[in-house]
């Protein structure tokens, strides 16, 4: 059974609903719908930043320290300006784009700039 869902870690929508829970068939992450930002935009809660700040869709943030890539030999180093980020649910709260690439990020690693 297919949704307009999408799943929050690989934006795929082939989505299988059961009693309260989804599965994404590409990645296959579980989560609850009722926890899902779409079906209740408070769900997330507040995400902060490093600093405590309140992080929203679309903010500009700046890493605070160097972190390494995963599969890759590639880092990102400490002042990279982040724009126009989007919140999504995970532990890793922070999905942006950084020189044409997809990646996700921990907002404890971010500040708002």
């Amino acid at each position: 059974m297919e949704s307009e869902l999408a799943c929050p870690i690989c934006t795929m929508t082939d989505i299988v609903i059961g009693d309260d829970r989804a599965e994404c068939i590409t990645c296959g992450h579980e989560w609850d719908i009722v926890t899902d930002a779409r079906d209740n935009p408070g769900a997330l809660g507040e995400i902060r930043d490093a600093n405590g700040t309140v992080l929203h869709d679309g903010d500009s943030v700046a890493v605070i320290k160097d972190l390494k890539l995963k599969g890759s030999s590639d880092t990102l180093k400490v002042g990279t300006k982040i724009s126009n980020i989007r919140l999504v649910a995970g532990d890793h709260e922070v999905d942006c784009k950084v020189a044409g690439r997809g990646i996700l990020l921990k907002a404890k690693f971010l500040r708002k700039v």
